[in-house]
């Protein structure tokens, strides 16, 4: 979304309803890093090369989003309440589970399962998944 389309665009709503579809991006963790209808979601790059990148939950690519819904949601326009409504969804869902693997773990994790919500990769990671704490405070970028 990246805050370019218009606040009042036919595209920010097809946009909202491609975030909230549970049977692409959506899930009660967070979002997808790939829609569960593309033809390459959770599919190996080799066989020694796993979906890396191609399903699991990003806390990157979540913070952008949610980044881009908060920007929405402050903006005048027909979609302003359905980008704040999915906006709130998500960042509960997110740090729910990132505080609930911290709790069950002792650990952030680099990315979460799609399906059951637990940590996945490295453990110790605190690259991505420290944006939870901007997440948590709400502070975005205006860039």
């Amino acid at each position: 979304m990246g805050r370019v389309i218009p606040p009042d665009s036919w595209i920010l709503e097809k946009q909202l309803e491609l975030i909230a579809n549970r049977s692409m991006l959506w899930t009660d963790f967070g979002l997808r890093s790939l829609a569960k209808t593309s033809s390459l979601y959770m599919k190996r790059n080799t066989e020694h090369d796993p979906p890396y990148w191609r399903g699991p939950i990003w806390m990157n690519m979540n913070y952008l989003i949610l980044s881009s819904l908060h920007h929405y949601s402050k903006e005048d326009g027909p979609y302003r309440e359905r980008a704040e409504a999915i906006y709130n969804d998500l960042r509960s869902n997110l740090i729910r589970n990132v505080v609930r693997n911290y709790h069950q773990t002792g650990y952030l994790w680099e990315q979460y399962d799609q399906k059951k919500g637990k940590g996945k990769g490295a453990r110790l990671f605190t690259g991505w998944t420290s944006l939870v704490l901007l997440i948590m405070a709400e502070a975005y970028s205006e860039c």
